[in-house]
Formats: structure tokens, C-alpha cells, sequence
């Protein structure tokens, strides 16, 4: 009965009235939201206020009875209500989800919805963190798939990188397979492509080609469609666990890869379903978008290069879709990245 207790109690400081400075709360105009002195505002959110003014910040040192209160109200269907529940839990740090992940399973579809997205939330700053690490780290120490893989959880901080890394293993073993059973006198990048595009089924996404997923090396490989340098990743990575000399080359508004050995340099168009390009193919398209003609462009890219392209392709895809929030957080990438 005791949290049930620090729950009326928050109730009956809604009754209490201080004359002339009454306000409706508006969600639209967040320099209301938070504000201690409203009257007429959501019992939720003034319950929250109670909360927050009778307690710390530490999750450890939450009262029971306050704690038992907030997470009965997380189960509120008032997105004004849980919005503030959710700005006090964060508040209180990432130990509030040692009390909050059991809820991820509550039988009540509103509490547990509102848990999950709690606890991704801290989820994410943790992958924000660890990325934002590995980008600032000197280029020998940067690895194309860890790098790639980190960037995933940034977005999908749930996932399994090592469930990832074995599908691209199982990948290169199959690979390995169907090049021992194909017609040896077919070029090799040929035979290549047949099992990748024709095979597997990867293929640019064209419809749908400013989709941030694109840009997500495990929603690439769960999807099997992605953007034109997230394609050259995988490619890549399947070749060098084969030990063919692949690397991603970034041209001006298109990645593609290139194979080089000691017979002969091949350009291979990812998104395009493996098309085989010539240096002067690579070139002509240079010259068709009014770029300058630099050797650099026809190089291959270092890990780091590679990682910051993706983020400024998904910096600019969140700009445009009014993701300000996220485009910030990928700009921090960059920088770290470009330094």
C-alpha cells in the first residue's frame, strides 16, 4: 500500500490551486513542459513533477514507493504523461534499467512498449559511445567491418555483430563452393556476380534509395539490397575472406570496387548488380558529371574513408527528412572520421 500511497499523494497535489497563476499545459511549446508552478496540466505530468522534486537523481537511491509510481505510470497510453515519465527516468542514468528491463516482458502492452523504448534509448547512447571511440582511433586501428558493424548499433543497438560477421563467413564459404563447381574457363568476377546478384539476390536499391537503412551494414545483409557504398562493403568483405585484392573506391556520388591483380585492374559496380567497369569507364563518368579527372578519385579507400562516407550519406538523408536530432549525431561521426 505504500507506493500506492506515493501515488494519491502525487494525485492530491492536482487539487491544490495558487490563484492567478494557473496555465495550460500545451506539449507544443516545450518552455511550458517541466514547469512546477501549473495548475491545469496532465495528472500525469504533475505527478511527475512530485516525483522529481521529492527525489534524487540516482536510480540506486529511488524510494520503492517513488519508483513503484513511475513505472505505474509508464503504463499511462497519454503520450504527454509518458513523455515526461520518460525524461525523469533518463534523467536518473542507465542503472534505472536494471529495474526497468523486466517490464520489457510485462504483460501490459503500453508498459511494455514504453520499457523497450526506455532501455533501447540507453542502449543507443552506449553504441553512441563506442562508435564515436573507434572513429576518433588512429586509421591503422580501424577495421572496415568492426567499424561498419559499430556504426549498425548506433541505429539497431540490439543487434548481434558476431551473428553478422558468421553470415558474411557463410557467405565467402559458399562463394568458395561455387566457384569450385563453375566453369573455370568463365572470368572470374563473372562467375563472382552470377552467385552474389543472380545467387544471393543483392541488388541496389533503387526505389526506395534514400531509405537510411540502406546505409546499415546489417540491414543490407538482412534486406540484400542497400546503397551504392554500402554494397561495395559487403562485396569487399566477402572477397577478402577469399583473399581476392578488392577494395571500395569511392568516385564522385558513386562508390564502386576494384580488382586488381598482377594481370588486370577491373571496376565492379555493386549497385548495379556487379557491372564490370574499365578505368576508362570510371573515367568517362568523372567526365559526364563535370568532375575534374584527379587520380585520387580511381583509388581505393581506407576504412576510415569508407565509414565516413557512409555517414555523410546518411547525414544528408536525415537532413532532408527532418531528422535534426540524428543528422547532429551522425555530423559528430564525421568529424571525429575527417579530423
Amino acid at each position: 500500500m505504500k507506493g500506492n500511497d506515493s501515488f494519491q499523494s502525487a494525485r492530491r497535489n492536482l487539487t491544490r490551486h495558487t490563484p492567478g497563476r494557473a496555465r495550460f499545459f500545451n506539449p507544443t511549446h516545450p518552455e511550458l513542459f517541466g514547469t512546477p508552478d501549473c495548475d491545469l496540466v496532465s495528472p500525469g505530468f504533475m505527478q511527475v513533477t512530485t516525483i522529481e522534486n521529492n527525489s534524487g537523481s540516482n536510480a540506486s537511491q529511488l524510494p520503492a514507493p517513488q519508483r513503484d509510481a513511475l513505472i505505474k505510470l509508464l503504463g499511462d497510453e497519454d503520450p504527454t504523461v509518458y513523455q515526461a515519465v520518460k525524461e525523469k527516468i533518463i534523467s536518473m542514468g542507465s542503472d534505472t534499467q536494471l529495474w526497468l528491463k523486466p517490464y520489457q516482458v510485462s504483460n501490459d502492452a503500453v508498459l511494455r512498449r514504453h520499457a523497450q523504448e526506455i532501455v533501447r534509448h540507453f542502449d543507443r547512447e552506449l553504441a553512441d559511445t563506442r562508435f564515436m571511440a573507434y572513429c576518433l582511433q588512429d586509421e591503422s586501428e580501424i577495421d572496415l567491418e568492426k567499424g561498419a558493424l559499430l556504426m549498425a548499433q548506433t541505429e539497431f543497438p540490439e543487434i548481434n555483430t558476431a551473428a553478422y560477421t558468421a553470415l558474411l563467413d557463410e557467405l565467402a564459404g559458399e562463394l568458395r563452393e561455387w566457384l569450385a563447381l563453375s566453369d573455370p574457363k568463365e572470368r572470374l568476377l563473372v562467375r563472382v556476380n552470377q552467385f552474389l546478384f543472380e545467387h544471393k539476390g543483392f541488388t541496389g536499391n533503387m526505389e526506395n534509395y534514400y531509405d537510411p537503412e540502406n546505409t546499415f551494414l546489417n540491414r543490407v545483409l538482412d534486406r540484400r539490397t542497400g546503397n551504392p557504398v554500402s554494397l561495395c562493403v559487403v562485396y569487399t568483405l566477402v572477397m577478402r575472406r577469399l583473399n581476392f585484392p578488392v577494395d571500395a573506391v569511392g568516385l564522385p556520388g558513386h562508390s564502386v570496387c576494384r580488382f586488381r591483380s598482377a594481370t588486370e585492374e577491373v571496376y565492379i559496380d555493386a549497385f548495379n548488380l556487379g557491372k564490370l567497369l574499365t578505368r576508362e569507364d570510371c573515367i568517362a563518368h568523372l567526365t559526364r558529371c563535370k568532375h575534374e579527372v584527379r587520380e585520387e578519385y580511381l583509388q581505393p579507400m581506407s576504412a576510415r574513408r569508407v565509414l565516413a562516407r557512409m555517414c555523410g550519406n546518411l547525414e544528408q538523408i536525415y537532413l532532408e527528412m527532418k531528422r535534426n536530432e540524428d543528422a547532429s549525431r551522425v555530423q559528430r561521426y564525421l568529424f571525429a572520421l575527417t579530423r
